[in-house]
């Protein structure tokens, strides 16, 4: 994200982008499968039928932030300061490594910032907390944000290490 942007991981910010994976979950060929928002960055696992499909759901996804975001804070102009990164996943390691990675990525600085956190934590910003009630929203959730995976890697592939809490 641009220096300007304010910190992912507060409730209005992710208001936003529930809102903005909610929207593209209708998209054909792209799906959303596992999320986790950083203070100045978020973290996906996406499914894809194709390249120009994966470019086009990412460019409709950070539009919706770009415009959203931008009028939570009153501004105009770029909201990102960097395109995305993406690495296709082909193996079930490679899945298992990248789930683990993706919702654990912020206990991982914590943890790294000498932050200690219970056994048990569930990181509220990111698509491990399905059902974690929220303290500024006014339902839970009752449709995750995220899609349901499609392809068979995904699918067949063990969640090592995502709980669910609820």
């Amino acid at each position: 994200m641009a220096d300007h942007v304010w910190n992912l991981r507060s409730e209005r910010s992710f208001l936003i982008i529930d809102g903005a994976l909610r929207a593209i979950r209708s998209r054909r060929g792209f799906r959303v499968v596992h999320f986790s928002i950083l203070g100045n960055h978020v973290h996906l696992i996406v499914e894809s039928a194709g390249t120009a499909t994966l470019a086009n759901g990412v460019r409709a996804l950070c539009i919706r932030l770009a415009k959203r975001l931008n009028g939570m804070m009153g501004r105009t102009g770029p909201v990102f300061d960097d395109r995305y990164h993406a690495h296709v996943l082909r193996t079930p390691a490679e899945v298992r490594n990248a789930m683990r990675y993706v919702v654990g990525n912020f206990a991982t600085h914590a943890a790294r910032r000498g932050e200690p956190l219970c056994a048990t934590f569930v990181d509220p910003f990111s698509s491990a907390a399905v059902k974690t009630p929220r303290a500024q929203q006014l339902e839970l959730f009752v449709e995750p944000p995220t899609s349901t995976a499609r392809t068979w890697l995904l699918r067949t592939t063990p969640r090592a290490g995502i709980r669910r809490s609820g």
